[in-house]
Parts: C-alpha cells; sequence; structure tokens
C-alpha cells in the first residue's frame, strides 16, 4: 500500500483517484492500522461485507478495474501488487497503470470492451449462492454467533473453492493469521492443480 502511495504522488494528477478498499470483517479496527501505516492519502475504504469483490467478482485481493473518466471498465480483475512479491506479485502493472494515466485512451494498455467483458469472471449457479451465505455468516459473526457464522462461512467457502477472498477472511480470525502454514498449503494445492492464484496479466515487461 505505502507502494501506491509513492505512485500516487509521483503522478500528482487531480484527475487520477485511487479508491482502495479494505475488505476485512474487522472492519476499521483491523484495517484502519493498515491504511495509517502507508500514511495513504487517497481515498480508503473499509468493506466490511466484500461488496466490492460481489460486484466484480473477485476472488482474490489485491485486485483492481481500471475506470475511465465516461465510467467505462478498461482492464479488470488483475493482481495489483505494484512490485515483485511472493504472493504473485510482478514489476509490470504499475508501468502500465501510469501510461493509461499519462496517455489515456491512447494507452496501448487500454481493453476493448470485448476483451473487458471476457475477462470478467462468470459466477456459476453455486458461486452466485456462495455470496448470500458467506454474507450471512458475516451477519450472525456481527451478532456473536460463531457457530452460525461458520456454518455459514464452511457454506461458502464449499459452494466457491476457489474464493481466495473467502479461505483468507476465515483465516485473519484463525491464530495462525491470513498468511501462514494453511495459506501456503492452499498456493501450493493451486500450483499442484494448475490453478491460478490471480489470472495472469497479458502485459510484458519492457
Amino acid at each position: 500500500m505505502s507502494v501506491w502511495q509513492s505512485i500516487y504522488e509521483e503522478l500528482n494528477d487531480p484527475d487520477f483517484v485511487i479508491i482502495s478498499a479494505a475488505q476485512d470483517v474487522g472492519g476499521e479496527a483491523v484495517a484502519g492500522p493498515i491504511f495509517d501505516a502507508a500514511k495513504a492519502e487517497y481515498v480508503q475504504l473499509v468493506d466490511v461485507n466484500h461488496a466490492i469483490s460481489s460486484a466484480f467478482n473477485f476472488v482474490n485481493v489485491p485486485s483492481a478495474a481500471w475506470i475511465d473518466e465516461a465510467g467505462q471498465i478498461v482492464r479488470i480483475d488483475e493482481g495489483t501488487y505494484a512490485k515483485t512479491h511472493p504472493f504473485g506479485g510482478n514489476d509490470v502493472y504499475a508501468p502500465a497503470l501510469k501510461d493509461w494515466v499519462r496517455n489515456g485512451a491512447d494507452s496501448e494498455y487500454v481493453q476493448s470492451a470485448a476483451t473487458v467483458a471476457k475477462n470478467i469472471r462468470r459466477r456459476s449457479a453455486a458461486e452466485a449462492q456462495s455470496e448470500p451465505a458467506f454474507k450471512l455468516g458475516n451477519y450472525f459473526r456481527a451478532q456473536g454467533q460463531a457457530d452460525k457464522a461458520e456454518q455459514y462461512w464452511s457454506m461458502a467457502r464449499t459452494l466457491n473453492p476457489d474464493s481466495i477472498n473467502f479461505i483468507r477472511q476465515d483465516l485473519t480470525l484463525s491464530a495462525e493469521g491470513s498468511a501462514g502454514e494453511s495459506f501456503m498449503g492452499m498456493v501450493k494445492d493451486f500450483a499442484q492443480q494448475g490453478k491460478h492464484y490471480y489470472r495472469p496479466l497479458d502485459l510484458e515487461e519492457k
């Protein structure tokens, strides 16, 4: 997040807005210190029900959509680490975004409406059912009903086992946290099954 703050300051363009949404049922108490540590000056939201991932069908974070001044999505659903990271980062995403900010619709990284539509994940019936199940789990957790919360979170994971959002959110409430042994085992399983932790970027390093 601090890397994106540096990029935000570097671009210094009043027409460029970053909206960063921390998706965590722990709310401000959990997400706030992370934003504070990054000294982020761009727009920061805390999305306790993962509503943004639901809207864009993101299954991992950080992911993003580029939205132009006309409200059109021109890129979507990509791992947005701004530098190489052991969990799927890269050094090509940030330069591409800078090019778009500077060149707008003339940027070579702007995708056609057809490409954007192709890159939006389609939900199966089971995956669609996983969304209200997850939100019911959040509701019962907020009511202090841990057993009910786990029942619906487990249902959500069963209905959509590839949602890393669901898996990691549950892990944040465990003793090991969201990047411990269970998480690393999940990453290994994805690799063994030929699944992508993030959808591969169609960007080349220059």
